[in-house]
């Protein structure tokens, strides 16, 4: 996970999972859209799981 990684999903999460596929980004768009810390917080988890 880079800095700017980190960096864009504080300010714009789904961009930060743009990468990741149609689902991921999709998620964190609606969990963004219900709140920005929830969006964050998983752009997050996503960036941090190493499977992907």
């Amino acid at each position: 996970m880079s800095f700017w990684r980190v960096i864009l999903a504080i300010f714009f999460p789904p961009l930060a999972v743009l990468d990741k596929g149609c689902g991921s980004v999709l998620i964190v768009l609606l969990l963004t859209l219900c709140g920005w810390i929830p969006g964050v917080i998983a752009a997050l988890v996503i960036l941090n799981n190493p499977d992907r």
